[in-house]
């Protein structure tokens, strides 16, 4: 992509900087979003796991602060097939780690997300309130819904991890692309877990999907400052999204504990892994992802049946004073976070940006 397909993005997205804020279920606050967006960036809320109702609330508290654009992003993962036998088995191989804390796991499992393959509430919430930018990850939804959704002037991006992916999300009509490398944090935002995972890095996917796509390519994973952005726009990106970098600032929901493990050695060493959530999530390295990593995947039930429990023991952790067993997701480029609000870091990103 050129300096050209940059400016366009830009115009069509109603924005300054090619920052965009990564939308962090649980961690990407309202207060956060409006102070990327006011600075010049795009901001943006996760609501795959808020529910149309709670949607609702953040969308109405971004936009009491801000009256620029928002993207909000959803979870596009096919229903879970549920499985009793091995999500019994699943309690009883983490009933250990709960009873270190003095807990006893919940009896059963369930699938503690709706998809937005199959929530219609949450589609007719977005053709109400209309924000700007929807964003989807874990693939796409069926053609009716995009069809809905573009009809109300919203601009669609979505999350690929390879050029097959990509060439999918083209067809369907999706406007952008967000590349996201492997050593991006939180969930890979794979179609189909099961499948071979070539993982592509943040500039060779960038720069294929560049070459080989005709859509503006939104570069995700490992950037943390100006010189990985400007990095990311030689390789033909127009834009750059940036998740890990804004863990840290002051609007952010993630707790004490998250904070801490993020400006602490834990950030050389994260860890790629399935047994918090169930689909493959790059975390800080903590209890968890060693847990995991003496784990068969065969053994951990579907996303997001597996989260049900990987919550629930974080809850029974952190009530006895142990935060390690957290949802801690963070990409490669940790180590670089800094503490400053949120609407500071995208001042300095900008800066930073220029004199390239």
């Amino acid at each position: 992509m050129s300096h050209a397909s940059t400016q366009a993005l830009l115009a069509r997205l109603n924005i300054a900087l090619p920052i965009l804020q990564a939308p962090m279920a649980g961690v990407s606050s309202p207060a956060m979003a409006a102070a990327v967006t006011a600075a010049g960036g795009l901001g943006a809320l996760g609501l795959g796991a808020a529910g149309a109702e709670g949607a609702r609330r953040m969308i109405a508290e971004f936009t009491a602060r801000c009256t620029g654009p928002l993207n909000v992003n959803l979870f596009t993962h096919p229903a879970a097939q549920a499985d009793a036998p091995r999500e019994a088995a699943w309690i009883s191989r983490l009933r250990p780690a709960f009873a270190a804390y003095g807990a006893e796991p919940p009896e059963r499992l369930g699938e503690i997300y709706t998809s937005f393959l199959a929530d219609d509430a949450m589609l007719a919430l977005l053709l109400e309130l209309r924000p700007a930018v929807v964003s989807l990850h874990f693939g796409l939804p069926d053609a009716k819904r995009l069809a809905a959704l573009r009809g109300a002037g919203i601009t669609l991006l979505a999350t690929v991890t390879n050029l097959a992916e990509a060439r999918l999300a083209e067809a369907a009509g999706i406007d952008a692309l967000v590349a996201q490398g492997y050593e991006a944090g939180g969930h890979r935002g794979m179609f189909d877990p099961a499948a071979p995972d070539d993982r592509l890095g943040t500039l060779a996917l960038t720069r294929l999907l560049a070459t080989q796509t005709g859509l503006p390519v939104i570069a995700a994973g490992g950037i943390m400052d100006g010189a990985g952005i400007s990095a990311a726009l030689a390789l033909g990106a127009a834009a750059a999204q940036l998740g890990t970098a804004y863990i840290g600032t002051a609007e952010s929901l993630a707790d004490a504990g998250y904070r801490a493990a993020l400006f602490s050695e834990a950030a050389h060493h994260t860890v790629m892994t399935s047994a918090i959530s169930g689909r493959p999530a790059r975390s800080l390295a903590n209890r968890f992802t060693a847990l995991g990593a003496a784990l068969d995947a065969a053994e951990i039930p579907a996303y997001p049946i597996a989260y049900d429990l990987g919550k629930a023991l974080h809850i029974a952790a952190k009530a006895a004073g142990e935060p390690g067993y957290g949802a801690q997701w963070a990409g490669q480029g940790a180590p670089l976070a800094r503490r400053m609000s949120a609407a500071a870091l995208t001042r300095a990103l900008a800066q930073e940006l220029r004199p390239a």
